[in-house]
């Protein structure tokens, strides 16, 4: 496996930072008022996009449901509705990683969460160094920050159940030293820590493990979840913003499950229905064409160790500027239909 080829499976894109969360929780607000409910997905904007029976919250004012809503008035009504398999599904949030600003979203993500009776699904992703200062850096200046972020978190769940999934690639990137790039000392104590906070406030914490092609020595993986605090937390997650095949990234959780006692592992299915990749067009890893949407988020997964397929990414989110796409991070709606208009069934 070349280098190019190993950071195509590991690459985590840019986070998807929640930059309108104070207005769409004031939409939600709004919407508990009119009597509509948070359950029923209705926002001040416009129609509801019904969300889908699941334990997990479905936020009314994500990215694609207010494209849905764009597109319905401008009379695309076959669009909306295909991207509605996007809207109506729950999706990570990625809270900002602004000291200040984090424990009033995270607040409100878990308030509106509690009221339409769901669980919220979280993704810590905040860790100084983060994606080792390539496509997605950024991350808290130093651990201190990090510590204090971490506590702002926490009180921002406020002792409610929510699932969270803990900085993604951080861990096999320190396993790899940052693909040969740099080191990362002390990842694993700080992750340790971010476990016991995060799980002390509630959370039903996910330690991220990268994908089947990211670290291949499932002996070395575990032992670093191990020095991670993988004991202490509800396990372990795999196939963040990947593209890797359900049964793939099962097979390699129950080798890295195996040895760590049988501890369970969540899998994020947004963007793997078609499976990886494996045209002439680099990178393999950006905005790939003929993908399509996943398994919806669910703890029905058929087997004792998934603990559920989630939605990590969201499936439109740019993976970088390739193939005519926006920067990382940003909704891109052609992508988000593309997926949608893949994937059979409603």
């Amino acid at each position: 496996m070349t280098q190019d080829t190993h950071r195509g499976t590991g690459r985590l894109t840019r986070t998807r930072l929640v930059a309108g969360a104070l207005a769409a929780i004031a939409a939600l607000g709004l919407s508990a008022c009119s009597g509509g409910g948070s359950e029923g997905g209705q926002t001040g904007g416009g129609p509801a996009v019904a969300p889908a029976a699941s334990e997990f919250w479905v936020d009314p004012s994500s990215s694609a449901a207010r494209q849905v809503e764009q597109w319905r008035s401008e009379g695309r009504a076959d669009d909306a509705s295909a991207l509605e398999k996007i809207a109506r599904q729950p999706v990570a949030i990625w809270p900002t990683g602004e000291v200040g600003g984090v424990e009033g979203e995270v607040a409100g993500v878990v308030s509106q969460a509690r009221a339409a009776g769901r669980t919220p699904v979280l993704t810590a992703y905040n860790i100084p160094n983060r994606d080792c200062g390539q496509y997605s850096s950024g991350g808290a200046e130093n651990e201190d920050a990090y510590r204090e972020w971490l506590g702002n978190f926490a009180r921002g769940m406020g002792g409610a159940r929510a699932v969270v999934v803990l900085e993604p690639d951080a861990l096999p990137q320190t396993l790899t030293n940052c693909e040969g790039e740099s080191r990362q000392e002390g990842r694993e104590e700080l992750l340790s820590e971010a476990v016991r906070t995060l799980s002390g406030a509630g959370g039903e914490v996910y330690i991220d493990a990268g994908n089947p092609g990211f670290v291949t020595n499932v002996g070395q993986l575990a032992d670093g979840l191990r020095k991670s605090g993988v004991a202490q937390a509800a396990g372990f997650a795999l196939n963040v913003s990947n593209f890797m095949d359900t049964r793939a990234v099962e097979a390699y959780g129950n080798q890295v499950s195996s040895q760590l006692n049988g501890a369970r592992f969540v899998i994020d299915t947004s963007r793997n229905g078609n499976g990886s990749y494996d045209g002439p067009d680099q990178p393999t890893w950006c905005n790939p064409p003929g993908r399509a949407l996943g398994t919806p988020p669910t703890r029905d997964t058929g087997s004792p160790r998934v603990a559920a397929f989630l939605w990590v990414k969201e499936p439109g989110d740019s993976d970088g500027d390739c193939r005519g796409a926006p920067a990382a991070g940003d909704f891109w709606p052609q992508y988000a239909l593309e997926l949608a208009n893949n994937t059979p069934g409603a």
